[in-house]
């Protein structure tokens, strides 16, 4: 897989429950048309949230398992490259994004 490849295992972003390209919304449904919106980002974020969660904990056990084995706490190019990976994907916010990842699996610096 490359570095930019999403892996096959991940919900498709591409299929929303919400369809997002109908055109615009009858004058009578906005409301509706907010609250499926809004109902499809919370479940985006549910899945952020523990997708989150999972890759912490992983990243917790790589960490334990690196030290318990005579390694080092934290592989600095492997950091570099996941900071790369997502400033490329997602622009400046994306590095930022990234840092708090890599923190929430490793622990501040």
């Amino acid at each position: 897989m490359n570095a930019t490849a999403v892996p096959p295992d991940l919900p498709a972003a591409t299929t929303p429950a919400v369809a997002l390209d109908d055109g615009p919304a009858p004058a009578a449904a906005p409301d509706q048309r907010i609250a499926a919106l809004r109902l499809r980002i919370d479940e985006i974020d549910n899945a952020i949230i523990r997708l989150w969660q999972e890759r912490a904990a992983i990243s917790q056990e790589v960490g334990a398992t690196r030290v318990a084995s005579g390694g080092t706490r934290l592989v600095l190019s492997r950091e570099r490259e996941i900071l790369d990976r997502f400033r490329t994907a997602l622009g400046a916010d994306g590095t930022q994004l990234a840092l708090l990842i890599l923190r929430a699996g490793r622990g501040r610096l």
